[in-house]
């Protein structure tokens, strides 16, 4: 399953980085592809992850994730 979040601060590919990294360590995550011209985040899984962890997981990079 994918889903796609917007992520809101990032403005190099150092974000871009950094996000990808603490999303990558969630449990459960298979992979994760980040857009820095639209500012999106899509996360493969193989069931639902929580949002809030997510979350959690953006704001540890330094960014916000927009719901």
């Amino acid at each position: 399953m994918e889903n796609t979040y917007t992520v809101k601060g990032m403005t190099c590919g150092h974000c871009v980085a950094a996000v990808t990294e603490e999303v990558s360590a969630v449990a459960g995550v298979d992979s994760v592809s980040v857009d820095l011209s639209s500012g999106s985040m899509t996360v493969a899984s193989p069931s639902p992850i929580d949002v809030e962890v997510l979350r959690a997981a953006v704001d540890e990079a330094g960014y916000e994730l927009l719901s």
